[in-house]
């Protein structure tokens, strides 16, 4: 019989609470049949926690650099793709706005390319549709032009300044003084991403364990002893993609407290049908340099609906689906950070702007029609929410940067909000080879 599934429950304590009785739930077992879904190993050489886009990625190149070695995939949920990467707008960004010279930058590029090249190889549905960011005044053009010398520095050579005449060419019901043109940006449903990835890991030789959310890691002479909810895995080292989670199972296992993750949360709203037409790709505004969020924006997705948002409001909970309890001891350890209360201090007017939108639909759609003017309340029905792993500094500073860290013989993903998708193969690289050079 299996140990029941096991929670943290403060300062370092991990408590028991029974789920699906330790065994697979009706669905879960139904795929274990068919072969998607196996049995966590014992013993394996390289663990990785979390079938997010990223922690998939990444298992895939642990196999293809170490053929020899197994790898297991310890995931939370009953399939991959759950959280972030099945809860997004889908963008492939070209890697217009970061700052150059960061691991955002460099990152982005390069993982624009090779999920391109992956999602052809692989016969998964997108288009490189193009992007405009609208500058919706003389005020942002300054702004547009930073945008324009940050994309050159990157490498993204074929963005360019249009007038307001071709940006109605572009994008003939949008409306703004200037944009910026972007064609190499794309879009692509990341959860088909994922799941192709984890063909690609079980094709390999690796295991894609569900239902195996880790509730504590321990070290040993011989590795890592991971305990989950369906028993125990010994490592002899670990990678840990854990998104919203992934300062919590790196204080687990020995990594600094610094930074922590606040998870926001991000509503959509879609166009109703007759009113796609508004939207032939994907509009952007000018975003706020000092905010590591892209604002209100439209997006068509591969399934061709219109995407509008995301709002960006603080959730104090990791999974709004926990119970109450849960969620309330999260609250409160969030609460408990200093850099918290310091983020609060230093963005409250923001905050309280993203606020009105997540609570007055008028609101948000206010925002999305000062680029889109024919756009109303009328136009607009509820969609999806999702979450984004946002690391926060103790100093309160919004972390704008992916955050690597390690502790023994374990690498750790402590944060790779957006482009995190579009950077997934890159990223996976990257760590790849942080684990050859310092847990191999």
């Amino acid at each position: 019989m299996r140990p029941p599934r096991r929670r943290r429950a403060g300062r370092g304590r991990w408590r028991a609470e029974s789920a699906h009785g330790g065994r697979l739930d009706a669905s879960a077992a139904a795929r274990a049949r068919s072969g998607e879904v196996s049995e966590p190993p014992a013993h394996c050489d390289i663990a990785v926690v979390g079938a997010g886009i990223v922690g998939l990625a990444v298992a895939r190149e642990l196999i293809a650099r170490n053929p020899r070695s197994s790898v297991c995939v310890l995931e939370r949920e009953s399939e991959v793709s759950r959280h972030q990467t099945g809860h997004n707008s889908g963008v492939i960004h070209a890697g217009i706005y970061y700052a150059p010279g960061s691991l955002k930058a460099r990152l982005c590029v390069q993982g624009a390319r090779e999920m391109y090249a992956y999602c052809e190889s692989r016969d998964i549905p997108h288009a490189r549709c193009g992007k405009v960011i609208v500058a919706s005044g003389p005020s942002q053009i300054g702004a547009l032009e930073e945008l324009a010398r940050r994309a050159r520095a990157n490498g993204v050579a074929d963005v360019g300044r249009v007038s307001a005449q071709g940006l109605r060419e572009l994008e003939p019901h949008a409306r703004g003084v200037a944009a910026l043109h972007s064609p190499g940006s794309g879009i692509v449903d990341y959860a088909a991403v994922a799941r192709a990835l984890a063909d690609d890991v079980r094709a390999a030789g690796g295991t894609v364990a569900l239902d195996c959310e880790v509730c504590s890691v321990r070290g040993s002479q011989r590795g890592l002893r991971l305990s989950h909810a369906r028993g125990e895995t010994r490592a002899a080292s670990a990678v840990f993609c854990a998104g919203v989670w992934a300062d919590r199972v790196a204080r687990a296992a020995g990594a600094d407290s610094d930074p922590r993750i606040l998870p926001f949360r991000g509503a959509y709203l879609r166009l109703v049908p007759a009113r796609t037409e508004l939207v032939r790709a994907l509009i952007y505004p000018v975003p706020d340099p000092s905010l590591p969020f892209l604002g209100v924006h439209f997006t068509r997705t591969v399934g061709g609906e219109v995407l509008v948002g995301p709002t960006a409001l603080p959730a104090m909970a990791r999974d709004p689906a926990a119970p109450t309890r849960e969620r309330a001891g999260e609250l409160l350890e969030l609460l408990a950070w200093p850099g918290t209360w310091r983020m609060f201090g230093r963005w409250w007017r923001a905050g309280a702007s993203e606020l009105g939108h997540a609570l007055v639909r008028a609101s948000l759609v206010r925002a999305a029609a000062r680029y889109v003017p024919e756009l109303s309340t009328h136009d607009v029905r509820p969609a999806f929410t999702g979450m984004r792993a946002q690391a926060v500094a103790r100093d309160g500073r919004l972390i704008d940067d992916f955050v690597f860290s390690r502790s023994e013989r374990a690498v750790h993903v402590r944060s790779a909000p957006s482009p995190g998708a579009t950077a997934a193969l890159a990223i996976a690289h990257h760590v790849a080879e942080q684990v050859e050079r310092w847990v191999l």
